[in-house]
């Protein structure tokens, strides 16, 4: 178990936003060696951002459709164990407060047994429509963070 963030955080930030999904290892995902290859961890990275987007309204096309595009910055990989062929894997995602506007993803792959196989995380910026870097959060977004702050989620 990971006992450290890749983040740092502060007393006063509030609880991590958290969920927890799952995933079946397809064959079209293995390399030669009957593993999981690399680069398809991303895509697992990629499924917890979106069911964690889902369940608190924070989604690619809830910032897309309020003018704002949040592109990857920086992705990050541990490999601890590999992921095997027709086996299910949980997925935990965390997104961790930060006052600036971009946002701090952490994963966690764990197989059934609650052995961690993987983890890493993932920084994404808010852009406008222009394609210029937000130095603060959109309207909408501080609005979340305020629920998020005030514990109403």
């Amino acid at each position: 178990m990971i006992k450290k963030s890749y983040f740092k955080t502060n007393p006063d930030d509030p609880k991590p936003l958290s969920c927890v999904s799952e995933f079946i290892v397809r064959f079209n995902e293995l390399d030669p060696m009957s593993i999981v290859w690399h680069g398809n961890y991303a895509v697992y990275f990629e499924e917890g951002r979106l069911a964690l987007g889902r369940k608190f309204g924070i989604g690619y096309m809830d910032f897309y459709n309020k003018g704002v595009t949040i592109p990857l910055k920086q992705i990050h990989f541990d490999y601890f164990k590999p992921l095997e062929f027709a086996k299910t894997y949980k997925i935990e995602t965390l997104l961790y407060w930060n006052e600036a506007a971009r946002l701090d993803f952490e994963f966690r792959i764990y197989n059934q047994g609650n052995d961690i196989m993987t983890s890493g995380y993932s920084i994404q910026l808010m852009i406008d429509k222009d394609k210029g870097v937000l130095v603060n959060k959109p309207d909408f977004y501080e609005d979340i963070c305020k629920k998020w702050r005030d514990g109403k989620f």
